[in-house]
């Protein structure tokens, strides 16, 4: 039993149209055909969307989506998270119809982070066109990106994602300060089974209102990553973080924040790895440069 990656993302707003400007104008996707009648639909690949934005009261993560193989490994997974007491709620077939796959499921991990597992995949009707445009997203293979979450019950929470089949990448404890007695964050990067350095990452914080600390989409160039900061700036988006390249999984990128607030990574050439061969590492700091953050730029350097 393995996770292939992250499939999609479901977003519960009450700025649907702040989001649609973002996705479109800023990220570079392109607006999907078939959504409900409450929600809107966007693409970065053939798939008949990545992003779920549905009208709401709050503005959140209401869940990530992830990819098994088949329906038997559905069934499997569905089994062991029951069984480590997580609730479980099966989707409807005309649910499963409107993402674009063959069945599903939602649950939460140990800290209330909502997680989707699914099989089977729907492509769009018509060829994928960034109306922004972004010559392509990688995807495929490695799944839509990967999503971090706040896990202040990190050992539990960190214990549930290697029951269902994540495994650690890099195991890291970040100091952001020359506080000696700083006792940093700890965090995990945990792969699926592609060669995405990450899949799903937790961080021993609070978890926010947002239900989520960022997303990552990755472009294929650092060209795309220079437009977009571009875009970025130009729209007075909030600059969550500054160019620079990390340290892990070496992808070159920036932060910037979303209409409901929790972050969004543009990056690219990103280390790729082998899943099967992997040794997980500890690396002590988040970037070889830049990436500062929103706290430690100057108002001059924000939009």
């Amino acid at each position: 039993m393995g996770i292939r990656g992250l499939g999609y993302v479901v977003i519960e707003t009450e700025r649907p149209d702040e989001w649609d400007a973002y996705l479109t104008g800023i990220v570079g996707a392109m607006r999907g055909e078939g959504a409900p009648a409450d929600a809107r639909f966007y693409r970065i690949d053939d798939r008949c969307f990545r992003f779920w934005v549905q009208a709401g009261t709050s503005d959140r993560l209401v869940g990530a989506a992830y990819e098994v193989s088949d329906a038997t490994e559905l069934a499997d997974l569905r089994a062991g998270i029951a069984a480590a007491g997580r609730p479980v709620r099966d989707g409807t077939a005309e649910e499963a119809n409107a993402r674009g796959v063959s069945g599903f499921f939602q649950t939460s991990d140990p800290a209330g982070n909502g997680l989707e597992f699914f099989h089977g995949n729907r492509a769009g009707d018509a060829p994928f066109v960034s109306p922004a445009g972004v010559t392509g997203f990688v995807t495929g293979d490695m799944g839509m990106g990967h999503a971090v979450f706040a896990a202040p019950n990190f050992d539990e929470t960190h214990a549930f994602y290697e029951r269902i089949g994540f495994r650690d990448t890099d195991v890291a404890r970040y100091r952001f300060s020359d506080d000696p007695g700083d006792p940093g964050m700890g965090f995990t990067f945990m792969h699926a089974d592609n060669g995405r350095h990450h899949s799903v990452a937790l961080g021993d914080v609070p978890r926010p209102p947002s239900g989520c600390v960022h997303l990552m989409l990755e472009v294929k160039d650092q060209v795309d990553v220079g437009k977009c900061h571009d875009r970025m700036r130009q729209a007075k988006i909030l600059q969550s973080a500054s160019l620079g390249r990390h340290v892990n999984d070496q992808t070159f990128g920036f932060y910037m924040q979303t209409p409901s607030g929790f972050d969004l990574e543009i990056g690219c050439d990103p280390l790729v790895i082998d899943p099967a061969t992997w040794v997980p590492t500890a690396h002590p700091r988040p970037s070889e440069w830049g990436h500062l953050w929103s706290w430690q730029l100057d108002p001059a350097d924000q939009p």
